[in-house]
């Protein structure tokens, strides 16, 4: 009777995160859109999309989790042995993907400031008024109160502006120094910099979601693995 009456707790345990490993899945996509709206608002990707795969990946995974986690849920009420030994393999198997994503953008973080600093050289060096980079660079600059790759003197160096010229988004009023830019009246930080600044700042809101959504995984992977037992061992968790 005892064991009866732990195997129904475990039941109701691996359902319950199950629920959360949901949950999680919809925040992970909700976070994977915001990111990839911020991203596309932010850059117009005219390279390599390496600077975009981040919130896809995070959006996949989500998706993922939100169909494990039903299909997880549904193996616990029906207390199908086969349902829940795939739940936890497929657990499992996102644990680790999730380990070695973050090893990999660990080992990889500095390329993110390359890749950034090679997409706006590339916009910049593309901008003028027939194209579509213009008012994205523009909106960026404005947004992050920021002016060329590190600074507003990048701008000196591009062949669509006169020497010494810069457009009117890298000032502090508008067209008040695109003749004669200074530091006074000039955006004087680059938007390399900027964005850095945008991304320590978020990537802790990620990296806490990441670790709960570890945790709880870690334990719906226990728990799934006891009732696989209880269910194989044939004792009435009703």
């Amino acid at each position: 009777m005892g064991v009866e009456g732990g195997m129904k707790c475990i039941k109701y345990l691996v359902f319950f995160f199950n629920f959360i490993f949901w949950l999680c899945g919809i925040a992970l996509i909700a976070l994977g859109i915001f990111v990839q709206i911020e991203l596309k608002n932010t850059l117009v990707m005219t390279g390599p999309p390496s600077a975009s795969a981040a919130p896809i990946v995070i959006l996949s995974v989500g998706v993922i989790v939100f169909f494990i986690s039903f299909f997880g849920c549904c193996g616990a009420v029906k207390e199908n042995y086969c349902m829940v030994t795939t739940f936890a393999v497929l657990l499992t198997l996102i644990f680790l993907v999730e380990i070695a994503a973050a090893i990999t953008g660990y080992i990889f973080k500095d390329k993110v400031r390359s890749v950034i600093n090679d997409e706006i050289q590339e916009e910049m060096n593309t901008y003028n008024n027939k194209s579509v980079i213009q008012k994205p660079l523009d909106d960026l600059q404005k947004k992050y109160s920021c002016c060329g790759v590190t600074n507003y003197t990048d701008w000196f160096n591009v062949t669509q502006f006169k020497p010494g010229h810069v457009p009117a988004s890298c000032c502090r009023k508008a067209m008040a120094c695109t003749q004669n830019p200074t530091p006074e009246n000039t955006f004087d930080v680059g938007c390399v910099t900027k964005i850095e600044e945008w991304l320590k700042k978020h990537i802790v809101i990620v990296a806490a979601v990441a670790l709960g959504i570890a945790f709880f995984e870690l334990l719906g992977i226990i728990f799934a693995c006891c009732l696989m037992k209880g269910i194989r061992s044939g004792y009435e968790v009703m």
